[in-house]
């Protein structure tokens, strides 16, 4: 063959091969940019729904914020299947497994100079898993740790605005702090509630024998971050004051009273009274930011305590939260060494619960079939999740964390924890190779069983718990939530001895249900028969037995009785179920009646 031929052939493939490299690069850029360009349509429909939430508290729209915050919890899932589905229709070659890896470099490139980066990437990996059908368990197909560093990241919007007071210029400057978020309406008195806030912090922070000499130091100033955060019917104002080598956090909630003017409510200080607020047993914040990073950083100043997990969570940014939980619990896997186990307390009839004693969660699988009285369906059982997701839990409430498809080595499980997952639900994991592959599981944060918690505990502790478990079903009903099953072991106690529901199954509205009183007997004999002397419809309830099932020690009833007797009566069920058909929207204050400044109402 002659030599011109063959270089004129070796011409053609080196063009050929650039022009299909540059095709394939066009297709990887182009795949990125749709992904980046749904995560883009996703935070900027997100943002609006916070901007919006202060001009519902302006209105005091009570009822359209709680529409709100359950539209909001699918918002996610809805931009990713838009994005998934603009995938497969228009780029089907994004099914091919080969090309992902430049499609995360390309990716990257995007995120430089971006102000959600943390949150692109999540939504980068939520998309590329369904595409890939989930074939991802190389880690250069997706995000398994951050590309983009968020450190010191910086918008065109202040994430906290700085204020230096001095003595004479406190009040005024509180004044300013206030009046800063631009809220519109009046306020019923604000002047006395900022010397109500002057005062709560001389009193907090200086020596009796000082209240009136209590020193600024050079460095004296106050930080708020640049959004209120708004939840149920507050908009909570979260900052700090530096002064000398302290830093003190601090919560101001502002409120509206039945004349729709505002006041602020109190002045937290306590590192427990703020926790309360930021609490996961709580609907999540709506808070406008251009940085979320920018406003983690500044909430986990406050509070170090809270992983960073939770704290996405808490502002609305679930998915990230998701993430960054998977993240933590890796690393701990792998500088640990303990075996899961079950967890302590009862069996439940629903749900299979194992834990890790190092790690402060419980993990939770549905059963494959239930045991008798239990008359549900799978169906069912996720349905309740969700409902309880999208609804405000009032801090009675414990949050889940909802994964498909997690991979756990198999020999951290020990060999009773294998043996009840095979007896109760095999179907929902799979042992591949050295991984357990769990289908579908539910986390929590680990408490204390309520059951467990009242054995070991004096007759005066006993009764407190006793106490926040009334208070517990009482906030329950004002949201318009029942239990449904009252039993002592499907509640826990937190580490603050607040007590909280962790069992959904049959949980609904307070409205669904029927409260009633039991029928007087007509022989003397009717209370020993095995079935009830009356007819008794599928929702009906009747208070006056709750505390004989509640309980299974008389001394126990005998403190419910005492401390909650409404709550034995169909009179209190049926006066809430009044409340909310009339549209009523109650407050839910998440520290402690002792510490509001008491006047904004009048």
């Amino acid at each position: 063959m002659p030599i011109q031929t063959l270089v004129r052939r070796k011409r053609s493939t080196k063009a050929k091969k650039k022009r299909t490299g540059q095709a394939r690069q066009k297709l990887v850029a182009t795949i990125a940019r749709a992904i980046l360009k749904g995560f883009n349509r996703h935070y900027r429909i997100f943002r609006a729904v916070a901007v919006a939430a202060k001009e519902r508290f302006e209105r005091g729209a009570w009822a359209e914020v709680i529409v709100a915050h359950r539209d909001r919890i699918p918002m996610y899932a809805r931009r990713v299947d838009e994005a998934v589905a603009l995938l497969e229709r228009r780029l089907p070659a994004s099914g091919d497994d080969s090309l992902w890896p430049e499609i995360k470099h390309a990716y990257m490139g995007l995120l430089y100079e971006h102000l959600q980066p943390e949150c692109a990437e999540t939504f980068y990996n939520s998309v590329a898993t369904r595409v890939l059908r989930r074939r991802y368990f190389h880690n250069r197909f997706i995000f398994f740790r951050p590309a983009i560093s968020t450190e010191h990241l910086q918008g065109t919007e202040r994430a906290y605005r700085c204020y230096y007071p001095t003595r004479a210029t406190l009040q005024r400057v509180l004044r300013k702090i206030v009046l800063d978020y631009g809220i519109k309406g009046r306020f019923h008195d604000l002047e006395r509630d900022l010397k109500r806030v002057v005062a709560a912090f001389v009193e907090r922070y200086t020596e009796p024998s000082a209240r009136n000499d209590y020193t600024l130091h050079a460095n004296f100033q106050i930080q708020t971050l640049g959004s209120l955060f708004y939840r149920n019917r507050a908009g909570y104002l979260v900052g700090r004051v530096l002064n000398g080598n302290r830093e003190i956090p601090f919560v101001v909630p502002i409120l509206k009273n039945d004349a729709g003017a505002l006041y602020l409510d109190t002045l937290l200080l306590e590192p427990a009274h703020i926790a309360g607020v930021f609490s996961l047993a709580r609907s999540y914040f709506m808070v406008d930011m251009e940085v979320p990073a920018a406003y983690v950083t500044f909430l986990q100043a406050l509070m170090p305590r809270k992983p960073k997990a939770e704290l996405y969570t808490l502002l609305g940014l679930q998915k990230q939260g998701k993430t960054l939980f998977y993240r933590d619990f890796q690393h701990h896997l792998s500088n640990s060494s303990d075996s899961f186990v079950i967890a302590p307390g009862v069996r439940g009839m629903v749900m299979l619960v194992f834990t890790l004693p190092s790690f402060p969660y419980v993990f939770k699988i549905i059963r494959d079939h239930f045991d008798a009285p239990k008359d549900t369906t799978r169906e069912a059982v996720l349905e309740k999740y969700l409902w309880v997701k999208q609804h405000d839990r009032v801090g009675r409430m414990a949050d889940t964390l909802e994964y498909s498809d997690v991979a756990f080595p198999r020999t951290r499980f020990s060999p009773a924890l294998i043996a009840e997952m095979k007896r109760l639900a095999p179907s929902s994991f799979k042992i591949v190779g050295d991984q357990l592959v769990v289908k579908h599981l539910y986390l929590e944060r680990r408490m204390a069983p309520l059951d467990l918690h009242l054995v070991d505990l004096d007759p005066a502790k006993k009764r407190l718990i006793i106490r926040q478990y009334g208070f517990c079903l009482r906030e329950l009903a004002i949201a318009n939530i029942f239990p449904g099953d009252l039993l002592i072991k499907n509640f826990g106690v937190t580490r603050y001895g607040r007590v909280v529901c962790y069992d959904y199954d049959e949980m609904g509205p307070l409205t669904d249900f029927n409260f009633r009183r039991l029928p007087p007997t007509t022989h003397t004999d009717d209370e020993m028969k095995a079935e009830p002397w009356f007819s008794v419809g599928p929702q009906d309830l009747f208070p006056e037995e709750f505390v004989t099932f509640m309980f299974h020690d008389d001394a126990e009833r005998q403190m419910f009785r005492e401390e909650h007797p409404d709550l034995l009566t169909p009179d209190f069920w049926q006066q809430q179920q009044e409340r909310i058909r009339a549209g009523h929207v109650a407050e839910f204050f998440s520290y402690p009646a002792r510490v509001r400044f008491g006047f904004g109402r009048s």
